[in-house]
């Protein structure tokens, strides 16, 4: 940046990635022995080390062909490097650099170093950006998006082989190397190409295997490959003048322990014709075509390619240019219709792209015929200025979706009829209410294959993503089964493996309305049963589900029963904001809470809270705050550093310091009332009524009533069976996972219409249990204890058999509830 002032930032983040990757491009053929080893060290003697690196790049434009070397205009190439060879850089970062890549300074065997591995290290390469400063000095920073993401997540390659095998190796299946010319693969999101990689790799594989079963055999009985047997079993083999036939060149050769590979020519028509990725980073792009140019020399040496230069007068490498392509997978140059206005700086940072435009040929045979990838995770807060546009052009829009949904949407308008998918996104569509139209395109548009559902379990390291492989091809049928498999521990050694050992086959009904229910048939009919009695909570009560408080420093906030006396005894003002609270601690089933905390409720501006002139953090409302209630204020002050820093964005900006971060202003009057109350993640149903008017944290939710015959039916066995198959779960939900009763769950509970006789029935049962729990609490001796526990069963039972009833259940269906 300091020896070239006019390098814009986007040509200095070109520049570096550039010579870098043609860097570790020569070093790795060195090591592998297609260069001569050492022409990097040799650099380090002498002065005008670019320069001279310079000339190594050149030629090899000549001896690769590859887009990472090329500087010139040639005929079918456009789009040269005409920047890098004209910097002027120093001496001394190279040199640091070359030292760095030989023994003993370099831990590294770049003759075995895997594309795959080498993919990795580049993932966290692409986690960053140059920036340039005022004085044109260069700093390295974290994307905005990896930062927002704690850092790159690289996808696990038993995922990777997972999708690939499901996906291009199903369709491979049957295929002769005439057919296969057809297969296209695309990672639409490819990153540094690591699904590429593989299916590159399960390509190689499948064409050596298959060559050596049946052509091979062939070449060892005598036969010659000009033969007619062996010529019909080539793809691309062209005929010579006059009609004569040319020798075919033959596609695998023998190496020198006498194992069959292809050739390079070969290598290099299979990656050409069948291997294809977008990325809107440009850095992904380049790191993607190194990946693959470097998988293509696996097993070349410096012989076999000067062999192709002379022999062939063909350059070693093809160029990727028209494979692998950067662009917005998602956003076309439609944008612009809506967005007549947009600058080139935005439109560059959009980077729109035109699928059947770059990828003519393609769709003119209907499209792709494999997807894979791992789309970006990227939250729907995120994706703000490009809602408008989701919403116009994508099926599955929803505000608070985020962005693989459209990947999923995108993935298969690519697809041609019949074409697979598969991509490891997180779980939460499966479920959660942003979802439903998701699932509703899958069920409508596709067939699903298969789930593979991680869970909770830590697929990415320090990422709670929640993942979940799905396959589906795009055709669209109501008769065939799909594979659910519920991964249950990540110790196993082979994950296909674990899929037949977990994964159960589910008909279509499993997902047959906008509610998915992934389990046993028998299990969906209960459900179905459950549905159609009941109707949904949130149409059955005349209030709303509401969550608890979020202090944003309970220390602060939250106070015992002593300092509570003591707050009042200095000033008795105090007691107006003084509440009884319930934490996630407290609350256990039908146990009326006892109240040993209480919260400052302190809301935003207070106490002109109520004053709508106020807005924003004010200095008023502390003023009066300090003098109304000078005890409290002065408990607070002993905090305030802490308070201060929280939510950096709204704490001081939004609300004065002193104040709870979330006193929840819709509806804080409603936490006075009788409620029933509930934790948000729970392994058993813990739903109470609360009498004493207590406000709630964040963890709990609650409804204001005090529907005694709700209490019951929430409490019940067929309530939390229904749970269990539609909430979140935490865990394994065969071994008591943990339920997370969340609203877009909770409010299609279905309820059973009752009748009054029932109705009662159930309040008297549920007035008795509470009594039955509040005895048992003051209970002395053990005797009494065990009958009062004995009597709180036997209600238990009576309530769990009067639900049964009201749902219509029978005898094995109660089983199944109860198993």
């Amino acid at each position: 940046a300091l020896r070239n002032p006019d390098l814009s930032t986007k040509d200095l983040n070109y520049a570096v990635q550039a010579i870098v990757n043609r860097i570790v491009f020569l070093r790795i053929c060195e090591d592998r022995g297609i260069e001569r080893l050492m022409k990097l060290q040799d650099l380090l003697n002498g002065e005008r080390v670019y320069p001279r690196l310079c000339e190594l790049f050149r030629r090899a434009d000549e001896r690769y062909n590859s887009g990472i070397f090329h500087f010139e205009k040639e005929p079918g190439r456009d789009s040269p490097d005409t920047l890098t060879l004209s910097l002027n850089i120093d001496d001394k970062p190279l040199k640091e650099i070359f030292k760095r890549l030989y023994y003993p300074d370099s831990p590294y065997e770049f003759s075995v170093l895997p594309a795959e591995i080498l993919g990795q290290v580049y993932e966290q390469f692409l986690g960053k950006v140059i920036r340039l400063t005022e004085g044109h000095r260069a700093v390295i920073e974290d994307k905005p998006e990896v930062k927002k993401a704690g850092g790159v997540k690289y996808t696990p390659v038993y995922i990777v082989e997972n999708i690939v095998g499901n996906t291009l190796g199903k369709i491979l299946k049957g295929k002769t190397p005439f057919e296969v010319v057809l297969i296209t693969v695309l990672d639409p999101a490819c990153g540094s190409g690591s699904f590429l990689i593989v299916a590159y790799q399960y390509l190689l594989d499948w064409h050596r295997d298959w060559y050596v079963q049946n052509l091979v055999p062939l070449l060892q009985s005598g036969l010659k490959p000009s033969s007619p047997e062996i010529r019909r079993l080539l793809p691309g083999v062209e005929m010579g003048k006059k009609g004569r036939k040319k020798e075919p060149e033959l596609p695998v050769y023998q190496g020198r322990g006498g194992e069959w590979r292809l050739t390079t020519a070969e290598r290099k028509r299979i990656l050409l014709n069948n291997i294809y990725g977008v990325d809107i980073d440009r850095q992904a792009v380049e790191v993607t075509k190194l990946s693959l140019l470097l998988k293509v020399l696996e097993g070349e040496n410096d012989e076999t390619i000067s062999k192709q230069l002379t022999l062939f007068q063909e350059r070693a490498l093809p160029d990727l240019s028209n494979n692998i392509k950067c662009g917005n997978s998602l956003i076309g140059w439609d944008i612009l219709n809506d967005n007549p206005s947009l600058m080139q700086e935005e439109i560059d940072r959009i980077n729109p792209f035109d699928w059947e435009k770059e990828f003519p040929e393609i769709f003119q045979r209907g499209g792709f015929s494999v997807i894979i990838g791992n789309p970006p995770y990227v939250r729907q807060e995120m994706l703000g200025e490009f809602k408008g546009y989701f919403q116009k052009h994508y099926k599955v829009y929803q505000g608070t979706a985020d962005l693989y949904a459209y990947f999923i949407e995108k993935s298969h308008n690519l697809l041609m009829p019949d074409g697979l998918f598969g991509m490891i996104i997180s779980n939460k569509w499966m479920k959660a209410n942003y979802g439903k139209p998701i699932r509703r395109f899958i069920v409508e548009q596709t067939s699903l294959i298969q789930i593979v559902d991680f869970g909770e379990l830590p697929v990415f390291q320090n990422a709670a993503t929640f993942p979940a492989i799905i396959i589906t091809k795009n055709t669209h049928t109501t008769e065939q089964n799909f594979l659910y498999a519920p991964i249950k521990r990540l110790d196993f050694l082979s994950l296909d493996q674990e899929v037949e050992l977990t994964g159960h086959y589910l008909s279509n009904q499993a997902i047959d309305n906008d509610n998915w229910s992934l389990t046993s048939d028998t299990n969906v009919s209960i459900l179905r049963k459950i549905e159609n009695i009941g109707t949904p909570l949130e149409n059955y009560i005349s209030c709303k589900i509401y969550n608890g408080i979020k202090t944003g420093l309970n220390k602060a906030f939250i106070i015992d029963a002593e300092t509570r006396e003591k707050l009042i005894s200095e000033n008795p003002s105090s007691a107006e904001i003084i509440k009884p609270f319930l934490m996630g601690k407290d609350i256990n089933r039908y146990q009326s809470p006892v109240i040993d905390k209480y919260l400052l409720f302190v809301p935003w501006h207070f106490p002109l809270h109520n004053d709508p002139s106020v807005s924003g953090a004010s200095t008023n409302s502390e003023a009066v705050f300090k003098r109304d209630y000078p005890a409290i204020y002065n408990h607070l002050l002993t905090f305030k550093s802490k308070l201060t820093a929280r939510a950096s964005d709204e704490t001081g900006i939004r609300y004065e310091w002193y104040a709870l971060q979330r006193f929840r202003p819709e509806y804080y009057h409603e936490f006075d009332k009788q409620k029933i109350v509930y934790i948000d993640i729970a392994r058993e149903p813990k739903f109470i009524f609360d009498d004493k008017g207590a406000y709630t944290d964040m963890t709990l939710f609650f409804i204001p009533t005090n529907d005694f015959y709700l209490l019951g039916v929430l409490n019940s066995s067929t309530s939390w069976f229904y749970l269990k198959h539609k909430c979140s779960v935490l865990g394994d939900p065969a071994k008591n996972g943990r339920l997370r009763l969340k609203t877009i769950y909770m409010k299609d509970l279905p309820i059973p219409s009752v009748n009054s006789d029932d109705r009662g029935r159930m309040v008297a049962l549920v007035d008795s249990m509470l009594s039955l729990k509040k005895q048992l609490r003051e209970a002395n001796t053990p005797h009494e204890q065990t009958g009062l526990q004995r009597q709180i069963e036997a209600t238990d039972g009576q309530i769990n058999a009067l639900v049964y009833e009201l749902y219509g259940l029978t005898e094995e269906e109660i089983k199944i509830v109860e198993g």
